[in-house]
């Protein structure tokens, strides 16, 4: 089984030091030596750092695994397998900010872990996963200790050996790893020292990233592809590729469960499929259209376990504002039975998309326009001339939605033209944001009038939702005997409640539909 290790540090190097084997001689005092000679001042007293231990010498051997084409080193993720030290084992490294990562480890064995691979599947796909570099590092290990005695980082030399085929490189860096819970604060002050000592922040953000670069095997950086800066084709590319970077960064955070993961990754899809719509005039729709299709599907998919995490939440809030004499039954534990199993039952069925060949097939298909966009004769045009009349469009869209709906009288009909305007909310603010960059404080303004109307209309379908998981919630507690009056009482708030929300909505759809919002762009 696998677990995690969040990992903050900061590598080092002495800013004359060219690299070569070094001496790698041991830490016989406080400051101590690192390799080459060079001494590393005595940290005693810097930030809190009441104590420097010395913990020996260990030797490590590490082979690094890529796909032949280098996906994992393209995006600063690494997948080793180590044997020496304490955490033997296979190590994969996911960048979380700079200078900070998620190592995730598992077992030593001669294959790359399951749960490992699964983790890597959105980034290689069917590339094959090959030992590419083989580090060799020994490895000096001092402890920073506080005036307690407990550890606040971990301070490593290293005497590395890099061997990539016939080529091979060596050089010495000194690296500090924070202990679980101390301050990020004491890199910077460990830096402040090591600077008047003549060491400098490396340059490589990890020893792979060295490894490949100084034996001539790192990947070289691809051709910006699409039409020049400025233009309609430029902008439209650049936002799609930020939102499919998104999706394939993202989908490891699916599968790990992190915390709002599954809702950043749908949010992602849906810009993607909504720019394919609103910026048709840019990109060929025989091309786009059986994307948004896929992505429609990864959406839907991906949003059954976000909207049960939504309705779940929503409901125990609301349990909670109910009087405790007012709650009959046992309605807590029928709720979290409930959830329970349906949460179980969309994540299943999530992961099971995001292992299936038509998910990867998206993913290909996407990158391949991104290489080789279908580009129409708009796209060259400059985007302040294109992108208005797009986001216009679907601001139009919109207020035809939203009219329609006011129409109805309350009940089904109205609720489900409601919902249509929601979604048309969301492409509007979808296309107003992504023109932003180009088309400045107008797109702002426009993309959050629209999202105040996208805002009251989810508030009203969640409501809507939610009362239809409350009326089968009564059904199972009565089919069990149980009293059915609580979940009764909820329903009857989520009624007023979205009736409150039909009645607002001419007050704020009137702001939103501000003329001077649109006569803005044009």
């Amino acid at each position: 089984m696998a677990d995690t290790k969040r990992e903050i540090e900061r590598k080092f190097e002495f800013a004359q030091s060219g690299g070569g084997p070094g001496g790698g001689a041991p830490h016989d005092e406080p400051g101590g030596t690192a390799g080459g000679g060079h001494r590393l001042p005595d940290l005693t007293g810097t930030a809190g750092i009441a104590e420097v231990s010395e913990r020996g010498t260990v030797q490590l051997d590490a082979v690094y695994y890529d796909t032949p084409g280098h996906r994992l080193a393209a995006d600063g993720v690494t997948l080793r397998r180590r044997t020496g030290g304490e955490d033997a084992g296979w190590h994969l490294k996911l960048p979380v900010a700079p200078g900070v990562r998620d190592e995730i480890r598992a077992p030593l064995g001669d294959t790359v872990p399951q749960e490992l691979a699964a983790l890597l599947r959105s980034r290689v796909r069917d590339e094959p996963l090959e030992p590419r570099v083989r580090l060799l590092s020994s490895r000096e290990v001092v402890h920073l200790l506080d005036a307690g005695g407990a550890l606040l980082a971990e301070l490593s030399t290293d005497t590395v050996l890099a061997e990539s085929g016939p080529d091979s490189a060596d050089w010495t860096e000194v690296e500090v790893e924070l202990a679980d819970g101390t301050d990020p604060a004491l890199l910077d002050a460990v830096e402040d020292t090591f600077r008047t000592a003549g060491l400098r922040v490396s340059d490589a953000p990890s020893k792979l990233a060295r490894a490949l670069a100084e034996t001539g095997a790192a990947p070289a950086a691809p051709a910006a592809p699409g039409p020049a800066d400025g233009s309609a084709g430029a902008h439209v590319l650049a936002y799609l590729r930020t939102q499919y970077e998104a999706l394939v960064t993202l989908d490891p955070a699916v599968r790990r469960d992190l915390p709002d993961a599954v809702h950043q990754m749908r949010v992602a899809t849906r810009r993607l499929r909504s720019a394919f719509k609103s910026y048709r005039d840019v990109l060929d729709r025989e091309v786009t259209d059986p994307l948004g299709e896929q992505l429609r599907r990864l959406a839907a998919e991906l949003g059954a376990v976000r909207d049960q995490e939504v309705l779940a939440d929503r409901l125990r809030e609301r349990l909670d504002e109910v009087p405790a004499a007012l709650r009959l039954g046992p309605v807590r534990d029928r709720l979290l039975i409930w959830d329970t199993g349906r949460r179980q039952e969309t994540r299943l069925q999530a992961l099971a998309a995001l292992d299936a060949d038509w998910y990867t097939g998206l993913l290909d298909a996407v990158e391949a326009l991104l290489a080789d966009p279908p580009l129409r004769k708009a796209a060259a045009r400059a985007a302040d001339s294109v992108l208005p009349k797009a986001v216009l469009h679907d601001d139009e869209r919109l207020a035809g939605r939203v009219r329609a709906a006011l129409a109805l009288e309350p009940g089904h009909e109205r609720d489900l033209a409601l919902h249509g305007a929601r979604k048309a909310a969301k492409r509007a603010r979808y296309a107003a944001e992504a023109a932003r960059p180009a088309l400045g404080k107008p797109a702002k303004r426009l993309a959050k009038a629209a999202k105040s109307v996208q805002s009251l209309l989810g508030d009203h379908q969640d409501s809507v939702v939610a009362r239809e998981a409350l009326f089968g919630l009564a059904v199972q507690a009565q089919g069990a005997g149980e009293a059915t009056f609580t979940w009764g009482l909820l329903h009857a708030r989520e009624e007023a409640f979205a009736d409150r929300l039909e009645r607002g909505l001419p007050h704020v759809w009137a702001k939103a539909a501000d003329p001077r919002l649109r006569a803005a762009l044009k």
